[in-house]
């Protein structure tokens, strides 16, 4: 249903075909460009080329920095995509000139124009998701375009590559000719220009106020633009460490990417670009289901836990790459290093997007973009002094290692308990599919004490996905001081209860409402054994009602009788068929309800909604 009110905004599909069609044809090039070079270079010779033709693809946003945000915060976002697709279509007929001709030099520095192209065309890109989407969608906005960019790369890294080993002959010796005979696949990037112009010129222009500022050459030539856009970007500690935290993710890849081709023809004598590219085409399959999970697990907030995760994977990812031998194994890390980029991509950007301001919107957004620039130039700079100087892609590798290493650390530093619940998520959600009604009823600010009926091990991990704010949990003192779990149970302020010292708990419970948090209370105190709702305790109401607060009872639906329950289903169940879980959030009472008023309501929301 979520991707259905998604799509049924007026022009996103439009806006979605604008984007796969503005990646789909800058990639073509590049992929001609660099196929180009595979056949005629080889050794440290290709990496250099390589890293060369993805700096000329990077270094229009570092010159267009100033420019490219003032312009998406100062005209509309979509005449700003309108123009940059005309500005495609001569390009790219320029390019198929080039082709015919056989004129590399030309058709390799080409490639720096139809980058420049999408420099200028970045910022209006993702800042249009905020304007057209809504923070309600923002999530589901970001995987979107990412999934659609990532479509849009894997299908021109195929649909070129194919069509270039087609025409390339083993006759052809030098760049001119390879050029010339596989000159007619450019009238497929002129096309596709000319229909994502058309198609641009349908956007809506969901400016809401129109800028005054002034663009000043003097100022930008000096250098005043960028200290002052620069500025703006470190305003806000969280939105310049997600950009850093892109920038060392992007370096990353684009320094795998540009030196696996080398290792896997060094190492396994791998000369067809088919295998090559599609093995790394499998990273853009991996990242379009890690968009949609990254979507999915930020249903109800930004799930920032899951860039941490992600991280971690990508590590893991590289440092298997030095071991394998197989390239049927490459293809599954590839596409597992995609899906964890998803996880890194899709929070982070729409962090950054929440957290910016309409006004600087374009320009911090043209910051991100810089500053991921500058990470990623400077690591091809380093691969390809590196790879002059004999330093060969394995040890490459291990350099990219200490980075996602460094890379986890930092996000692991700043959402730790994000971090835990991310990963809780992911685990519970392999056998339950989960449902939340009446989250309306839940204040988003101020004290909030949760009352829930108790049927698994899991039940506060249930109760805490689709909330941002952090609760509170009173658990028993035992289960609090569990090896490893503990660190995190201790950062996310779980308040550990034992039976001889419950009034202290409950003295705690109180003192977290009255700072306006949430605390959430299984007032059955165990885990049901048949399903009923057990007598509930009444601990809580020890506690004074001396500040502004509510109750909210919770019913939890569909858990018992799982895996994580102490009662059992007997009989066979189809394990690949998730278990339907719906949690209720009743209405919200006052905080002097007694204990049996408030079983009563978990009671009758079972009869109602329980199955």
């Amino acid at each position: 249903m979520q991707k259905e009110r998604l799509f049924a905004i007026v022009g996103s599909i439009n806006y979605l075909i604008v984007v796969f069609l503005n990646a789909f044809s800058d990639l073509g090039h590049k992929i001609i460009i660099q196929n180009t070079i595979f056949k005629v270079y080889d050794g440290q010779m290709q990496i250099v080329l390589t890293a060369v033709v993805n700096a000329l693809i990077l270094l229009p946003f570092i010159l267009v920095f100033s420019p490219s945000g003032f312009l998406a915060d100062r005209f509309a976002k979509s005449k700003i995509m309108q123009y940059s697709a005309l500005f495609a279509v001569f390009i790219t007929l320029c390019i198929v000139y080039a082709y015919y001709k056989g004129l590399f030099i030309e058709a390799f520095a080409l490639t720096f124009l139809l980058a420049l192209q999408s420099a200028i065309y970045g910022p209006a890109k993702y800042g249009y998701i905020k304007e057209l989407f809504g923070k309600e969608h923002i999530s589901e906005g970001n995987a979107a375009v990412q999934a659609v960019t990532t479509v849009a790369i894997l299908g021109g890294i195929v649909f070129y590559t194919l069509l270039f080993e087609l025409r390339y002959t083993d006759a052809l010796s030098s760049e001119a000719e390879i050029l010339q005979a596989i000159a007619p696949i450019g009238w497929f990037l002129v096309i596709g220009s000319l229909i994502e112009f058309y198609l641009a010129l349908k956007l809506p222009n969901t400016m809401q106020e129109a800028s005054t500022r002034n663009f000043k050459l003097r100022r930008y030539l000096k250098g005043a633009y960028l200290l002052k856009n620069l500025k703006t970007i470190r305003r806000k500690r969280e939105i310049f460490d997600a950009i850093l935290a892109l920038g060392i993710f992007w370096s990353i890849s684009q320094v795998v990417l540009a030196i696996f081709g080398e290792y896997v023809k060094s190492n396994l004598g791998v000369t067809n670009t088919i295998f090559v590219q599609g093995v790394m085409a499998l990273a853009g399959i991996g990242i379009v289901f890690g968009a949609i999970f990254a979507a999915r697990y930020s249903l109800h907030y930004i799930n920032m836990g899951l860039a941490t995760v992600g991280a971690l994977g990508i590590t893991a990812i590289v440092a298997s790459i030095t071991f394998v031998e197989s390239m049927a194994i490459f293809a599954i890390l590839f596409a597992l290093f995609g899906i964890f980029s998803g996880f890194i991509m899709v929070p982070l950007n729409a962090k950054i997007q929440m957290l910016s301001p309409r006004v600087h919107l374009g320009t911090i957004l043209a910051g991100n973009n810089f500053i991921q620039t500058i990470f990623m130039f400077s690591f091809l700079c380093l691969t390809t002094l590196f790879a002059y100087y004999g330093m060969n892609a394995t040890s490459l590798f291990y350099l990219m290692i200490l980075l996602g290493i460094y890379l986890s650390w930092r996000l692991f530093k700043r959402y730790l308990v994000e971090t835990f619940w991310a990963f809780m998520g992911i685990c519970a959600s392999f056998g339950h599919r989960y449902t939340y009604h009446g989250l309306e009823n839940v204040p988003q600010e101020g004290s909030v004490l949760l009352l829930s009926n108790h049927v698994s091990w899991v039940d506060w991990i249930i109760i805490q996905l689709p909330f941002e704010r952090h609760i509170n949990f009173m658990m028993e003192k035992d289960i609090y001081y569990w090896p490893f779990f503990h660190a995190f149970f201790a950062k996310g302020n779980a308040i550990p209860v034992s039976p001889k010292a419950s009034k202290d708990a409950f003295g705690i419970a109180y003192e977290r409402l009255k700072s306006g948090m949430m605390v959430a209370i299984f007032p059955e105190s165990y885990i049901s054994k048949d399903g009923q709702i057990g007598k509930f305790y009444r601990g809580y109401e020890m506690m004074p009602t001396d500040y502004k607060g509510v109750i909210v009872p919770v019913y939890i639906d569909g858990v018992f009788g799982s895996v994580f329950a102490k009662y059992k289903s007997k009989g066979w169940r189809n394990i690949f068929k998730r278990r339907e879980v719906n949690v209720y959030f009743g209405d919200a009472l006052s905080m002097d309800t007694q204990h049996h008023e408030a079983r009563n309501i978990v009671i009758n929301m079972k009869e109602k909604y329980g199955r």
